[in-house]
């Protein structure tokens, strides 16, 4: 048995009971009730999640995937393929907008070599990043798939031994990955799952793309997915013929922390591709994902949509890297304090009645 097929075994949905005792002890909390509405559901979410009503969620870590697409053939990004390099440097100098908030959330950030077009093993070799490189970037999927379908599983294991390996030392796990084009991929698996059949609705600007190339960016993904046929029922050949081995890897990393079940936050526009590709394989993942925010890119809210989330936050956000992902874990953070620090009725010594009457009121 694979790696994969293992995993997947793992996989169990959310733990009811542990939901049910969750709503208990919250409807007992001084507050009227469900006062603090959507934090509350996060809540119950992590106990089912964790298993438990003091849910663990001090060791954060945010795993920035990185990864080259070779559609940049195609003029579908205005940036060159080295801003994928000279960002995975500026990842590990703590300089970019991850690390700030990252270290704003109290969370590491551990970035992944899945498919730079680079070597970067000197990096590797000073455990500043983890290889686990499939190849120097994907083919170019407009003339044919991105990648054997080999390659697409061993990027999904190699997700999976990531959130493994991580396990001891995370008790929530968020995604970021960095690539450029890689909106591209993206575009292409929403267009898939969902039969949409302009894809024009799907396709956005990405990393700065002038509005008067989006239509040939729009024509190039449609192009591609006409070329490749994707079957939308097999989420390893989605990801083999129009995806990303980043894609992959995040979606490696979702099914391992929901087999672990860990929460884990998922981020903008590629990194719910990679989630989009994790539900495909076991649907029951998605129980373990918590959807950060609503990214400006246009085909996100169609990729929520179909996984039935929606997200904590809506701030206009665009930048990948797992920058949304950090800005929520404050929510979760406030969600498992609430119902850890929180007084009860009996507790404070405070009345119920009067606070249903307030409610009423």
């Amino acid at each position: 048995m694979t790696l994969l097929e293992r995993t997947l075994r793992r996989i169990e949905p959310q733990s009811r009971e542990h939901r049910r005792q969750a709503e208990e002890r919250i409807l007992d909390l001084t507050m009227p009730r469900w006062a603090l509405g959507r934090v509350l559901d996060l809540a119950v979410d992590l106990a089912g999640m964790t298993r438990s009503l003091a849910p663990a969620v001090k060791q954060k870590n945010i795993v920035l995937m990185a990864g080259d697409h070779g559609i940049i053939e195609e003029g579908v990004s205005e940036q060159p393929q080295a801003v994928t390099l000279q960002m995975v440097y500026n990842f590990i100098g703590r300089g970019a907008g991850i690390n700030v908030l990252a270290r704003n959330a109290g969370a590491n950030v551990t970035v992944v070599d899945m498919g730079i077009n680079h070597s970067v093993q000197d990096l590797a070799d000073a455990g500043k990043i983890i290889d686990k490189k499939i190849a120097y970037g994907t083919k170019n999927f407009a003339k044919g798939p991105a990648m054997t379908r080999d390659q697409a599983v061993a990027a999904i294991e190699a997700g999976i031994e990531v959130a493994y390996n991580l396990s001891p030392c995370t008790d929530i796990f968020g995604t970021g990955e960095m690539g450029i084009c890689n909106t591209s991929p993206s575009s292409a698996i929403i267009a898939v799952f969902t039969g949409v059949e302009d894809v024009a609705e799907l396709v956005d600007r990405g990393a700065g793309l002038p509005a008067a190339k989006l239509p040939h960016k729009a024509a190039v993904i449609r192009k591609a997915i006409e070329i490749n046929r994707p079957d939308p029922n097999d989420g390893i050949d989605v990801l083999a013929k129009v995806g990303g081995f980043e894609i992959g890897g995040l979606a490696g990393l979702i099914l391992g922390a929901a087999a672990l079940k860990k929460p884990v936050v998922v981020d903008g526009f590629i990194s719910t591709a990679g989630a989009l590709i994790a539900a495909a394989l076991c649907p029951d993942a998605k129980e373990y994902m918590i959807a950060a925010h609503g990214s400006m890119e246009k085909g996100h809210r169609p990729m929520l949509e179909l996984l039935g989330k929606k997200p904590l936050l809506d701030l206009d956000l665009r930048l990948g890297e797992g920058t949304g992902a950090a800005l929520a874990m404050n929510i979760v953070d406030a969600a498992a304090a609430v119902m850890t620090e929180m007084a009860t009725f009996s507790q404070a010594g405070v009345t119920v009645t009067g606070i249903k009457e307030k409610e009423n009121d």
